[in-house]
C-alpha cells in the first residue's frame, strides 16, 4: 500500500494512493498514519480490505498539499557514509561500523514544501536517502532474527545538510543536520510487502534540472537489514521511528571546486524507484 497524509501543515488527513493512481480518503477508517497504526496489524488489514473492495471515497488531488506520510515520528536515526561511492568521492575511509547521528523530528516537512537555506549558510548540500519506517519494537535483535520483519515500510527522505556547520564549526554533525525544514519526507510510506528487496532500489536527484545523484541501494556499505540490527543494539526502535540510511555519490561536497552548494532560488527534485518523487524550492531563511 501507498499511504500518505494530505492537507495543510498540521491538519493533514490520512489517505491512500490506489493501484490506479486515485487518491483515497482513509479518515473514516483510521485517525492518522503513525506508529500506533503501523503496529496494529488488524487496523492495517482493515485499510487493505477497504481499498481492495473499492470502499474508500476518492479525494480531489488538485491543489491538495502532500504532507509527510507519517505523523508523530519518534526519532530519526541517520546513517552517515553508508555508500561505497559516496565515501570515495569525499575521500573518506569506509567505516568499520555504521556511523550514527540524529535528526530532530521537527526538521520534517512535506515532500514538496519549501526548504530554507539557513542564515549565514555557504555550504547547504543535498542528499537523497532511503528512509526505513519501523513497525515493530526492536531491541537487541539477534543474528537469527530477520531485521526486515520489523520494518513497516519505506519512503524517500532528503537529508539536507549544511557542510560548514556540520564539519567546520566544531562538535558533532548535529549543527549541520538539524536546521529548520532539513528533512523533506514522502510523498508516500510504501509498505514493505510492496517494495520487495530494499537493496535493489535506484535513487536519483536533480538540481535545477541537472542530474547530480544517480545511484542504487546496492552500493550501501551496510544493508538495511544490517543497519536495523546494528541500531537495535544501542537503542530501542519503536513503531513510528525512522532510519535515514545514507546517500550515494553526487553531493556538492564531493564535487570539484567551486562546489555547487545550494542557494535561495534553486530547485531540487529527487526520487526513489517505487517510492515517489519530491520537489523543493530553496529560499533564504
Amino acid at each position: 500500500m501507498k499511504l500518505l497524509r494530505v492537507g495543510t501543515a498540521g491538519a493533514e488527513r490520512p489517505a491512500l494512493l490506489d493501484a490506479e493512481g486515485v487518491l483515497r480518503d482513509l479518515s473514516g477508517i483510521v485517525d492518522d498514519i503513525d506508529g500506533a497504526l503501523l503496529a496494529d496489524g488488524a487496523a492495517l488489514g482493515r485499510v487493505r480490505a477497504a481499498a481492495d473492495a473499492g470502499e474508500l471515497p476518492a479525494l480531489d488531488a488538485n491543489g491538495l498539499r502532500i504532507g509527510p506520510p507519517l505523523a508523530r515520528i519518534g526519532k530519526i536515526v541517520c546513517i552517515g557514509l553508508n555508500y561505497h561511492d559516496h565515501a570515495r568521492e569525499t575521500g573518506a575511509e569506509p567505516p568499520a561500523e555504521p556511523v550514527i547521528f540524529f535528526k530532530a523530528a521537527d526538521t520534517v516537512v512535506g515532500p514538496n514544501d519549501t526548504v530554507l537555506v539557513p542564515r549565514g549558510s555557504v555550504k547547504t548540500d543535498w542528499e537523497v536517502e532511503l528512509a526505513v519506517v519501523i513497525g515493530r519494537t526492536a531491541r537487541y535483535l539477534a543474528d537469527d532474527e530477520d531485521p526486515l520483519a520489523y520494518v513497516a515500510g519505506y519512503a524517500v527522505a532528503h537529508d539536507v545538510s549544511e557542510r560548514e556547520f556540520q564539519i567546520e564549526r566544531g562538535g558533532t554533525w548535529d549543527k549541520g543536520k538539524n536546521c529548520e525544514t532539513f528533512n523533506p519526507f514522502g510523498p508516500w510510506l510504501v509498505t514493505a510487502d510492496e517494495v520487495g528487496d530494499p537493496q535493489e532500489l535506484s535513487l536519483k536527484l536533480w538540481v535545477n534540472g541537472e542530474l547530480k545523484q544517480d545511484g542504487t541501494t546496492g552500493e550501501q556499505i551496510f544493508s538495511v537489514a544490517e543497519v536495523v540490527r546494528y541500531v537495535s543494539q544501542f537503542m530501542a526502535l519503536y513503531p513510528g521511528d525512522v532510519i535515514n540510511t545514507g546517500t550515494p555519490a553526487g553531493v556538492a561536497l564531493g564535487a570539484p571546486e567551486p562546489k555547487p552548494f545550494l542557494r535561495g532560488g534553486d530547485v531540487v527534485e529527487l526520487e526513489i524507484a517505487g517510492l515517489g518523487r519530491q520537489r523543493q524550492e530553496f529560499k533564504d531563511a
